[in-house]
């Protein structure tokens, strides 16, 4: 079966390593093009750019798929199936018309729940003990296509949306080869999709990373577990900015954003329910450290407020 891969990020990624160790024919990879990244601001691949170079598979960025952007490219390298992982843009009715085999998609949740851009990331903030992975056949929705296959993965209590995600692209590789064999066998059998089930992912945004410690700690907890790696969660201390990558829910109990404790073992900072112990920060303009190394060199008093006020 004659493949064409659409997709940008790792979790794309992942899915055509899985494509090529099993000997599948990429005929060629379509992804985002490249853009400025870091202080530098120097022009980044894109992760599936990457691997399909390292492969010597053609790769083709295009700007837009509209008015036909890309039929060339259908025309010329006639794909049976269309696969499409994390690519991030929707995909006209030209080209999922295309292939004898139609477009499938994987995406990380449990369809209809979480479509959209950020399901790994929302499923961990809301503080969901599993999630999985879907494939589903491409429609002009938002994945709203029929499903495929669905397979649960168990959300750690203490997993981090980046080392979930790790886990879930991997599970994605496994049902994106098992996909491909059922359709060509003709075994699937596509699930229409309850859209009154279904439920959004918005993109995350750096803004709402900060903390409102009027949340439970338990939201608090979730929420700094789902923004690890990117955006990351932050509070302000003394005017200055600091992310967390984790914290440990605590039943102390005070005002919300109020530090209860400052010592060698870290911050407890009271919420609107509990409270949080947090043992690493990184203040904007230094390097992450522990509480104990930064209390070495500043003085946090109890009582301090964490915010912007």
């Amino acid at each position: 079966m004659r493949i064409l891969f659409m997709g940008t990020p790792e979790f794309a990624q992942v899915s055509l390593q899985a494509l090529l160790d099993d000997g599948r024919q990429v005929v060629c990879v379509i992804t985002q093009p490249d853009k400025p990244k870091g202080r530098g601001y120097e022009m980044a691949m894109s992760d599936v750019k990457k691997l399909a170079l390292e492969k010597s598979i053609p790769v083709h960025q295009p700007v837009t798929l509209k008015d036909g952007a890309i039929m060339p490219l259908l025309e010329e390298y006639r794909p049976d199936i269309i696969v499409v992982v994390a690519y991030g843009q929707i995909l006209p009715e030209y080209v999922l018309n295309f292939p004898k085999y139609g477009c499938i998609n994987i995406h990380g949740s449990l369809l209809p729940k979480y479509r959209g851009a950020a399901p790994i990331q929302r499923a961990v903030i809301d503080g969901e003990k599993v999630s999985g992975v879907t494939s589903m056949y491409m429609e002009k929705g938002l994945d709203t296509g029929d499903m495929l296959i669905k397979r649960e993965l168990p959300i750690s209590c203490e997993a981090t949306a980046g080392e979930y995600h790790d886990a879930l692209a991997v599970l994605g590789g496994e049902v994106l080869l098992e996909t491909i064999d059922k359709i060509k066998e003709g075994t699937l059998t596509p699930e229409k999709q309850n859209d009154s089930l279904s439920t959004y992912a918005s993109q995350l945004s750096k803004a709402e990373g900060e903390i409102d410690w009027n949340n439970t700690s338990e939201a608090i907890y979730n929420k700094v577990r789902g923004l690890n790696p990117w955006p990351m969660a932050y509070s302000f201390i003394g005017g200055k900015r600091f992310t967390i990558d984790f914290v440990y829910k605590c039943e102390q109990s005070g005002n919300p954003g109020k530090v209860l404790r400052a010592d060698e073992n870290g911050l407890i900072v009271g919420c609107g329910e509990g409270s949080v112990l947090i043992k690493d920060i990184k203040v904007e303009g230094k390097k992450k450290m522990s509480v104990g190394d930064y209390l070495r060199g500043h003085t946090i008093a109890e009582g301090t407020l964490l915010g912007k006020d």
